[in-house]
């Protein structure tokens, strides 16, 4: 059997952050499929597993408990899996980078696309974006971290602050030649992070097997992932 049944979409996007943890502690994982998250969405909140919206949900398989909600699935993984740090502070500031990078996969996508993206809309967004890549460089900073070592809050290993960050800014910077340009000239120190970790065996195994699974360009789907790609695939952002 199989550590836990993650049900999410198959793009890699919001799920990839559990993909991520999971295959960086080591654990396996079953993908319900597109269809059971149709089927489950559908139900009656009283027969749900957790009451949710919408995916991600995680079910761990060895006592049952299910939870919705990306930044919650990472921190109950980080708790159950000793990948937390020891102290409160740098636990609050994993948790503080969890939820940016929820925040900052919202704004890439205006919020599920509620509306789509224009060339217009994004060169008025692109000030943000560099403010929210801003955020990393400058906690990176305040630890140490450098381009070429180091990690986003210290330590001597990577830990989930390193592992959501790399996920967050690679997958991104993969898929849209404009937000890897922005990314490398404003946040240099985050972006020699993000490619040393993702370039780690068990997240260079994960992006190879979504650039299988979905495609070297699936990200988000659906008409605001075309949008996306229309004003960010490009080489050139200004």
């Amino acid at each position: 059997m199989q550590d836990y049944t993650l049900y999410y979409w198959s793009v890699p996007f919001r799920g990839q952050f559990v993909r991520a943890v999971l295959a960086w502690a080591g654990k396996t994982w079953h993908e319900a499929g597109d269809g059971e998250i149709a089927k489950l969405m559908d139900e009656p909140v009283e027969l749900v597993p957790v009451p949710f919206m919408g995916p991600p949900l995680l079910i761990d398989n060895a006592n049952g408990f299910a939870i919705a909600q990306m930044p919650a699935i990472i921190l109950y993984l980080g708790e159950t899996l000793g990948l937390m740090p020891a102290t409160p502070p740098l636990r609050a500031l994993t948790m503080k980078i969890v939820n940016d990078a929820n925040d900052v996969i919202d704004e890439i996508t205006l919020q599920g696309g509620q509306s789509m993206w224009t060339q217009e809309r994004w060169r008025e967004f692109v000030p943000r974006l560099e403010k929210w890549m801003s955020f990393w460089e400058e906690t990176g900073r305040r630890h140490g971290l450098t381009a070429e070592a180091g990690f986003l809050l210290g330590g001597k290993a990577p830990g989930i602050a390193d592992v959501v960050t790399a996920t967050v800014w690679t997958t991104m910077a993969d898929r849209f030649p404009v937000i890897a340009s922005i990314f490398d000239e404003t946040a240099p120190l985050t972006s020699g992070l993000a490619r040393r970790v993702s370039a780690l065996p068990p997240l260079a195994a994960l992006a190879e097997k979504a650039r299988r699974d979905y495609g070297d360009e699936t990200y988000c789907g659906g008409q605001i992932g075309m949008a996306l790609r229309k004003v960010a695939g490009e080489t050139a952002h200004r």
